[in-house]
Order: C-alpha cells, then structure tokens, then sequence
C-alpha cells in the first residue's frame, strides 16, 4: 500500500470530532477561504490526490478536513492558519504540514508539502467538480414544490437558526421531518466534496409528500451561536427547536412530525425522542452510533491506522496512548490544566511533535463536544424512547461497523416497548453512497448519488409512520347532532326533483 500518512497517528478522531479549528490571525486582511482544493502529491510508487476542505465558521475560525481517497481517509482534522496571503495547513494526525501562498483570489495554492521522510511541492487547486455542483444547483429548475428560506429560534441557547423548508405541493396539512447532521459543522445541505447528503433527501422526501427542515448548525452559515463550544446534548435542543417551529407552521400536521438523522445526527433524534415532553412522532437514524463514544473513537482509530499499513504492535501502541489521553481528560475538570498534560503526553509520545500542533490537538481534545462524547453512552437512554424508529446502516461503513452498532441500538430500542425496523444495505458507505461504478453519470463523469434502496426504506417507512400518527378525532369532542329521520327526506326529495327538469 502507498503510505502518504505516517503510520503514527497520535489519537485519530476521524469522521466525529473531525475537523480543527484555527482562528484567522489578527494583521493583514486574509482571502475569505471557503470551499475545497485537491492536487497530486508525489509520493514513492505513485500519486495520491489530497483533497482539502475548509469552511469559515461565524466565530472567526476555520473547519478544515483532508481527504485521500485512494486510502479511504475522510475528514482527518487540519489545523488553517491563514495571514495575508500565506497559508499553513497542519494535519497533527499525520504528522505533515502544507506551508504555501493563497493565489488568484483564493482559487489556488501553492507551496511545500512535508512529511516524515518526505519533502516535495504541492499544488492544490479548487474543486472544479464542487464548483460545477454548485452552479448545477444555482441553474436547477424550479421544483414541483415549496421552498423558502427560513429562521428559528432556540430559546434554550439563545441563538437563531437558519435554513431551508421544503413542502410538497398542496393543500396539506403533511408529515415532516427535521434532518440532523452528523458530527462536525456542516451546513443545511450536509456537503461532502459536491454531495449534498441533506440536498439529496430532502429533494426526494418532498417529492413523494413528505416537508423537509434543513439548517445550518449553529455557528455556520446563516446560523447563528458558536458550535466550538457546543456538545451533543446541546445539538438535542436544536433539534427540538426545529420540531417546536415545523409544528406550528400551517401546512404541517403538528401530530406528524419526527426527526431524520444522519451518525451523530441519528443520535441526537435518539435523545430528543427519550425526553418526556414533545418528543418526535419517529425517528429516522441513518448510521448512529450504538457503541459508547470512546469506544466508537478507538476503534476509529484502529481502522485508520491499518489502512495507511500500520501493523498490530504501532496500532496498540497508539490506541494505548489514546486510553492515556482519554482517561487523563476525564479525571481532569479544570481546562487548562488538562490542556497541559495533553501537551506532555502528546510531546513525550513523539518528540518530533512540535508544540503549535500538540498545543492545537490539546485543545481539540478537551473541548466541550470531546469530553462528552468520551462518556456518551447511546445504550443509557433507548429505553426510554417514545415513539418508532427506522434504522439504515451500511456494511461498508468504517465510520460506524453496522454489525455492533445497529446491534446495540435493536437491543436498547426493544426496552422502550416502540416499533423498530432495521436494515444493513450492502456494499454502502457510510454516505449511503454505494459502489461509485453504478453512480449515475452527470455531464460525463460520474456523480455520487445515495442509494435508491436506502430511499425506498426512508420513503416507505416515513409515509406509513405518517400515516399511522394521524389523530382521530376524540370521543369527548362535541359533534353536530344528526337530523332527525324523519325529517331528512323533504330537502334532498326537492333538490333531486328539481335537478330532473
């Protein structure tokens, strides 16, 4: 296997906590950077394409993940320091960095890519695919449905949400879902390299009937609050904001609305749906996690070294670290403090760490989002789930193992009592993208699509729970009373001859 990322990869946390956020340095006015940039680096036996994304968040800091396709790397965290026109990327994990210039108004990069025992130069471009994706969605033709722009508040946090609800065509009232994203900032249409998970569903949803709510998360795009600084628990009462807004809009049936979540999203729809007070009609969970966080984390970790050639030794010695870090964080409340020691773990690791990335994973690992999810543990709170859930996992899945997840969360769900239906699509990913061989081909090349099968189950299933969570009309409520027998037939007599002449 071509090995462009070191094999010591300090404590993994792709897919999950994902990215690193870096704020943009005061000085100088830098190029507003936003979107994505791959190139060719040469590495012994081959090229590899990086592909690097970087979303700014309304806080003043950067997101940032590198992809390697080859080596089915997604989302592994970089840290983005930006200053005038010089451009640093930090991947910690990997132990390499990119130093280089931002040219032609942010559409190029250009400089020096460095890894243990590699030095070369790197050009990274923007995404000509993402760029024509998004044109594609600018030019789209007008939907056989509505669609606004919209905003609402979440009186927990204090903060303004905003997004995009689509309702089928109509007089109403329909079945809605609020769609939940996985871990990581990501914004109402869930991007992916030019695949819109959360545009995808809730195009399809509409069309057969259903109204779809996708937001931005907090602090991204259009919403507001600071996702820096928020944790699962607080992404719960998002979520129930988005229902709390769906039900009193006027074509929506209030008694017909549930949640739709995709990894940490489904999670998320999980929790809401245990809360004793307005919890969602059903829920959809595309990928959640059964495991305990930590759990989830380690075995990530594992997975990501055995594919850039780790052997079993380099990956004990690395997951034992991670239980070092993991346990150092949880017995250390005060911030700070813990930051420190994470430091020295981290430098006393690998002496070739140098402080600004040590220091910048350190922080990472003691946020708010990290020192819960270490002690999230799905199995505490399934039994007291409310209502249905439908479960879609993919077997080709290296974020989430759909064996031991989906396993879990069957055998917790069944405590609560409610309807469950689960599947494992084969050969999906975690994207519910299935072999990129049977993508459908858009303007000649082919574009990532999500697996009709997995749209099936969703469309099905989301339309009977519709169906089946219509109120009938209670027992106590007051009706008119019915006329008397022997009165009713003058009228109509009268109206039926009259029709005759």
């Amino acid at each position: 296997m071509q090995k462009l990322l070191l094999f010591f990869l300090l404590c993994s946390l792709t897919g999950l906590s994902g990215l690193a956020a870096k704020r943009v340095p005061a000085g100088g006015t830098p190029p507003r950077l936003n979107g994505q940039w791959q190139g060719p680096l040469k590495v012994p036996g081959g090229t590899l394409t990086l592909i690097v994304t970087i979303v700014p968040l309304s806080n003043g800091t950067y997101y940032a993940a590198l992809d390697v396709p080859q080596q089915r790397i997604n989302r592994m965290p970089v840290e983005v320091e930006v200053k005038d026109d010089n451009l640093v990327l930090r991947i910690e994990q990997a132990g390499s960095r990119f130093e280089g210039k931002v040219l032609a108004g942010g559409e190029k990069f250009a400089g020096t890519w460095q890894q243990p025992g590699l030095k070369t130069d790197l050009v990274l471009e923007r995404n000509a695919a993402q760029a024509a994706a998004q044109a594609a969605q600018k030019l789209r033709l007008t939907p056989p449905y509505r669609e606004s722009e919209v905003t609402f508040y979440n009186p927990v946090a204090k903060v303004k949400l905003s997004g995009t609800l689509t309702v089928p065509s109509g007089e109403g009232p329909f079945a809605a879902v609020a769609l939940v994203s996985d871990s990581g900032p990501q914004d109402r249409n869930a991007d992916l390299q030019g695949y819109h998970l959360f545009g995808i569903l809730a195009d399809y949803l509409t069309r057969h009937g259903i109204a779809v709510l996708r937001y931005d998360d907090r602090g991204v795009g259009k919403s507001g609050g600071d996702f820096s600084r928020a944790t699962t628990a607080d992404f719960v009462t998002d979520a129930q904001a988005a229902m709390a807004f769906l039900r009193d809009r006027p074509l929506i049936a209030p008694q017909q609305v549930g949640l739709l979540g995709h990894g940490e999203g489904g999670n998320i729809a999980l929790l809401a749906a245990s809360e004793p007070l307005e919890a969602p009609a059903f829920v959809a969970s595309l990928a959640a996690y059964g495991q305990p966080g930590r759990d989830v984390l380690r075995r990530q970790q594992g997975e990501i070294l055995r594919l850039i050639g780790a052997d079993g030794a380099q990956v004990r010695a690395a997951q034992n670290l991670f239980d070092q870090l993991v346990e150092t964080i949880r017995q250390t409340p005060n911030p700070a403090a813990a930051r420190a020691k994470i430091i020295t773990l981290l430098r006393s690791s690998n002496t070739a760490l140098d402080e600004p990335m040590a220091r910048a994973r350190a922080v990472q690992l003691t946020s708010p989002w990290s020192r819960y999810f270490f002690d999230f543990d799905p199995a505490n709170r399934l039994a007291l789930v409310r209502c249905p859930v439908l479960l879609l996992n993919g077997s080709a899945d290296l974020q989430v193992a759909a064996g031991r997840n989906m396993s879990l969360l069957q055998k917790g769900l069944r405590q609560s009592g409610q309807a469950v239906q689960a599947h494992r699509l084969a050969g999906v990913n975690h994207w519910f993208q299935g072999d990129p061989e049977q993508w459908p081909i858009v303007g000649g090349e082919r574009q990532a699509a999500f697996v009709p099968e997995g749209l099936e189950y969703l469309r099905t299933w989301l339309l009977e729970r519709a169906r089946l969570a219509k109120a009938p009309v209670p027992v106590t409520v007051r009706r008119p009373a019915p006329r008397p027998k022997a009165a009713t037939p003058l009228r109509p007599r009268t109206r039926h001859i009259a029709s005759k002449k």
